[in-house]
Parts: C-alpha cells; sequence; structure tokens
C-alpha cells in the first residue's frame, strides 16, 4: 500500500512538473501584431513589453486606429473581436456591434412614396447606430487582460493629445467624403485644415477625443455611456435633429457569442457569427467546394466553381440573415452539408448560373470600401482577429461637438428597404429590416484557421468584399502561401447581386477572363479605386507554424500598415 502511494505521489509530481513544459513546447517563439497602421502596430507591441497579453495589445491597437484611422474605424462605431484564450482553450466572439437607437422606425429613410432618400442614411446623425467600441474595450481588458484600462489606453491617449502626421490613405478618404466633412462644423474643425483637406504630413491633434478616451480609462463604460460624455454625445446628436437618448446609450451591452466553427478538410475554422454574415457565407461556400477537388480542376474552372459558391453563400445572406436576437437565423441549416449538397445540384461546370435564376432582387453596385482589421497572437498562444468600422469613409461625417467622436453610419447596413441595395450593393431582406435596438447585418470576417500543423489569423476590411477576399486567404493558407504571400494574393469577387464579377489585375488572366466570359460570367470594370481591375483590401495576416514554433506576419501592401514579430 505504501509503495503504491509513493508511486502515485511520484506519478503527480511528475505530471505538474512536466505538464507545463509540454504546454511551453506547443506554444510559439514570438508574438506578432500586423495592423493597417504603424503607430498601431507599435502601440500593441508597446503593452506586450509592459506585460500585456494578446487581449492588452487589441486594446490598445483598437483605441490607436480610432485615432490615426478615423476614415475606417473609431470610439463612434462597431465591430467583432475574435478571441482565442489559450489557458482556457476557447474561442469566443466579442459582439460590439453596433444597436439602431430605440427611436428608430422600420421606414424612417423612406418618403411618401415608399421610396429611399437618398444620403440620409449615410450622412450625418440620423445615420449613426449606438457605438460599441468603447463596451468592447472596457469589457476586453476586465474579463480577459492583464493590464489596467488606464495602461492599455495610454498609448492612443498620447497620440490623440499630441497628434500624428496623416499619410495619404487620409487624404484620398477625405477628398471623396469632403463635402460630408465640411457639412459639420465640428467635425470639419477636426479633420479638415481650413475646411479643405489637409496637405501632407499634416498634424493632427484630438484633444476632445484624448479626454474622452481619459473618461473611459478612469471610469470604464460610465466614462462614455454615462455622465459628461453621455450628455454630450446626446446633446450633440438631437441638436442635428438626430434621435439618440441617454438610454440609448445606457442600455448598451456588448455580447459573447460563440463563433461559427466548421471544418474544411484537415482545418478547423472558427469566423464570426451573426449578426455577422461572415462565418455562414464562409462555410456554405467550403462546403460547396470539400465535394471538388479543386486542384484537379483547371485554373479557370476553379476559380468558375468558386465564383458559383460565392454567388450562392450571398444569396443566403440576402435572404435569411439579421441580428439573432430579433429573427431566427437558421445557422445549422445554412452551414449543413445538406444545404451544400442542395446547392451544389444546380451549379454547372461549364455555364454559370444567372443569378435572377436564384433570386428576383435585383440591385446596383454602388461605390465603397471601408473598415480596419488586425491580427495579434502572444507567446502564451493567446490570440485576437478584431474587424472593426464605422463603415463607410468617416462614418457619418458627424462629430458631437466636445467628444472628438467622429460617428459611425451602420444604419446603411440595414435593409432601409427591402431588395433595395446599401452603400455597398448588398441587398437584404425582411430579417434585416431597421428595429430598435437591433444590429444591423455585417459583413466582418475576422477568422482562425488552425490544424495540427499550424495557425493562420485573418481578416480584411472591404464592404462586401471582405468575406471572399478572407474565403481566398483561407484557400491560400492550405495551398501553402506563407504570410506575405497570402496579403499580396490578386482577388476577385461575386456577391449574388449585382450578377458580376469583380476583380483584382493580377487575379485572373487574359485567357481566364476570356474563358470565364464564354461560360457566361459577366465582369464589371470601373474605376481602380472601387472594383473592377483596381485593388482592394487590406489584409493583416498572422501564421503559427506549430512543427518550428515560428512566426510570420504580413501586412497588405495596398494599405500602409505594419506587421511586427517580436
Amino acid at each position: 500500500m505504501g509503495y503504491n502511494k509513493s508511486l502515485s505521489y511520484i506519478v503527480s509530481v511528475f505530471i505538474l512538473v512536466i505538464s507545463p513544459l509540454l504546454q511551453a513546447e506547443n506554444l510559439p517563439k514570438n508574438a506578432a501584431i500586423a495592423t493597417a497602421h504603424p503607430l498601431a502596430t507599435r502601440a500593441g507591441i508597446r503593452i506586450l513589453e509592459q506585460g500585456g497579453n494578446a487581449f492588452d495589445a487589441s486594446i490598445a491597437v483598437t483605441a490607436t486606429l480610432a485615432v490615426v484611422e478615423p476614415y475606417s474605424s473609431g470610439l463612434g462605431g462597431g465591430g467583432f473581436w475574435l478571441l482565442h484564450d489559450q489557458k482556457k482553450n476557447i474561442d469566443l466572439m466579442i459582439d460590439a456591434r453596433e444597436k439602431a437607437p430605440l427611436k428608430a422606425q422600420r421606414d424612417m429613410y423612406l418618403d411618401k412614396q415608399g421610396d429611399v432618400i437618398p444620403k440620409i442614411s449615410l450622412q450625418g446623425p440620423l445615420a449613426a447606430g449606438i457605438p460599441g467600441v468603447p463596451a468592447a474595450l472596457v469589457h476586453i481588458a476586465e474579463h480577459y487582460g492583464n493590464l489596467p484600462l488606464k495602461v492599455s489606453l495610454a498609448p492612443a491617449i498620447q497620440i490623440a493629445r499630441q497628434g500624428y502626421r496623416i499619410d495619404e490613405s487620409y487624404r484620398r478618404f477625405a477628398k471623396l467624403r469632403l463635402q460630408a466633412l465640411q457639412s459639420d462644423k465640428e467635425t470639419a474643425a477636426i479633420f479638415l485644415h481650413k475646411n479643405e483637406v489637409p496637405p501632407a504630413a499634416y498634424l493632427l491633434k484630438q484633444p476632445d477625443l484624448a479626454n474622452t478616451l481619459e473618461q473611459i480609462a478612469q471610469y470604464g463604460n460610465k466614462g462614455f455611456y454615462a455622465g459628461s460624455v453621455a450628455q454630450k454625445l446626446v446633446q450633440g446628436v438631437n441638436k442635428a435633429n438626430g434621435i439618440w437618448t441617454l438610454e440609448d446609450l445606457q442600455h448598451y451591452r456588448i455580447k459573447e457569442r460563440q463563433p461559427v466553427r466548421f471544418q474544411y478538410h484537415d482545418y478547423t475554422i472558427s469566423s464570426a457569427a451573426p449578426p455577422s454574415s461572415g462565418g455562414i457565407a464562409l462555410a456554405t461556400i467550403l462546403n460547396i467546394l470539400e465535394a471538388y477537388k479543386l486542384d484537379e480542376l483547371s485554373a479557370a474552372q476553379r476559380k468558375h466553381l468558386i465564383i458559383e459558391a460565392m454567388r450562392r453563400a450571398y444569396a443566403d445572406r440576402a435572404h435569411f440573415l439579421g441580428d439573432p436576437d430579433f429573427v431566427p437565423v437558421p445557422v445549422n441549416k445554412l452551414i449543413s452539408e445538406q444545404h451544400a449538397r442542395q446547392w451544389r445540384t444546380n451549379i454547372d461546370m461549364k455555364k454559370a448560373t444567372p443569378s435572377n435564376t436564384l433570386s428576383t432582387q435585383k440591385a446596383e453596385l454602388k461605390k465603397g470600401k471601408d473598415t480596419t482589421h488586425f491580427s495579434i497572437i502572444d507567446k502564451h498562444g493567446n490570440r485576437v482577429a478584431a474587424t472593426l468600422s464605422i463603415n463607410y469613409p468617416f462614418g457619418a461625417c458627424f462629430t458631437p461637438a466636445g467628444t472628438g467622436v467622429l460617428l459611425n453610419d451602420e444604419m446603411d447596413d440595414f435593409s432601409a428597404k427591402p431588395g433595395v441595395p446599401n452603400a455597398y450593393g448588398l441587398v437584404g431582406a425582411e430579417a434585416n429590416a431597421i428595429a430598435p435596438g437591433k444590429r444591423p447585418l455585417s459583413s466582418m470576417s475576422p477568422t482562425f484557421i488552425e490544424s495540427e500543423q499550424g495557425l493562420a489569423i485573418l481578416g480584411t476590411p472591404g464592404g462586401s468584399r471582405i468575406i471572399t477576399m478572407v474565403l481566398l486567404g483561407i484557400l491560400n493558407y492550405i495551398d501553402g502561401m506563407n504570410a506575405t504571400q497570402l496579403v499580396e494574393a490578386g482577388r476577385y469577387h461575386h456577391q449574388f447581386l449585382p450578377d458580376r464579377v469583380i476583380y483584382e489585375q493580377s487575379a485572373l488572366t487574359e485567357s481566364e477572363v476570356s474563358q470565364l466570359a464564354q461560360m457566361g460570367h459577366r465582369f464589371k470594370s470601373n474605376s481602380a479605386a472601387y472594383g473592377g481591375q483596381g485593388p482592394y483590401g487590406n489584409m493583416q495576416v498572422v501564421i503559427w507554424n506549430k512543427t518550428d514554433k515560428t512566426v510570420q506576419a504580413a501586412s497588405d501592401p495596398r494599405g500602409h500598415g505594419l506587421a511586427i514579430v517580436k
């Protein structure tokens, strides 16, 4: 009996000593951060060096992007944070999507004839949903971070107060929205210079935003959703004929949701759940493709098949998807093999399927580019993929006085009228109709792709094209591309309606375009900035090779971001 007790003790000690060593062997050698702006990447690295984990770094990156990329994200917007907690071995999604104000109405953007009033859901305070980013920062710090919020927000506060030099992306988007920016005196005073697009390398200071960030750092949610900041937000919105109330702000809550999780060959993919359409659409497309041997098809056949799968996933998006807290979203059905099998029955390997045979809805593609993304892994194996947005560049182009908070125009992501496209050409049904307190449907798709051999963390901005960019990133990672190759690879896109393929010049050869056209595919060729053969997207990627424990990171060359492996 004594022998058995001794043996049991020795085994227990062995497990206690060896288990952490085994776990350490399964961790990455380095941390890595890839974001759309060098200052945001460096802010995240600074927090890691101060003892923060990936979650603390994500707070610093989010807040810094709010300062240096006001055309893409901010405290006045929302987003999805896909987290992996290595210690608990769980994936979860922080849903900080904006919510419609309580005074919002289903037909609030329609005239007496029932037609959509132009621009009303894109500009001014009536276009703005209740922001979720501040609540996400507080929640992540309280539940997942190692550091106080004051520490994680310090880099962003410093940059907002001292200023930073704007880049050409800023100037390009400011030129795009110049008239809207000029329409609000407070916004023009902050983001323009003498009421015009600021000159190159202009030093942009945002003291009001620094003060708001300090309120959040000191008081948490009450620093934004109550107190003086909340009063200024509501007063500013209402003075300009908006419909926010203090009750809207006080009642805002983030939601922790289970990501959409599915298998593709030997890979486990985790992506955003509703109210994002990303995870479901990716699952639908990859489930359709699962039955085919892509590597045995010609390049044109492979792309034809992928485009047909895209077409069908976006048809589902238009019909079924919305805020799961308001409408039943048949997630299990849409990501099932049976559903994919049904879609495969009407795919012709020699001919394109006209979208009007899948639906009677019509739409015209409109311009659009928005949002930002970052990817992070720390040395403990914790990871974050986060996609954030204020929707159209510079959001609603409206800033409540004294707050520095540029508001979103995410109300445009609702279906103002079923069947009528939004700013990104996307159509929706009743499932995405406006309702008080409801979250609008999104395309943001922060994603993890994992196997026994490795892990990729990726995502991108790009409006309606986010999902297809992430899809191609997944397929290219599985085909063996490294991080740099992933962000550089050419992109093509089909979103069901309009019935056209959008592509970058590097994505399709002239021969492939010719072959696909002969199959019946139609191609959209317009300005380089928004579709046609011009570049689009701004992907940020981190890859961990589990075999040799090495980490790679890359920032899309189409943008001005920075990736650092530390």
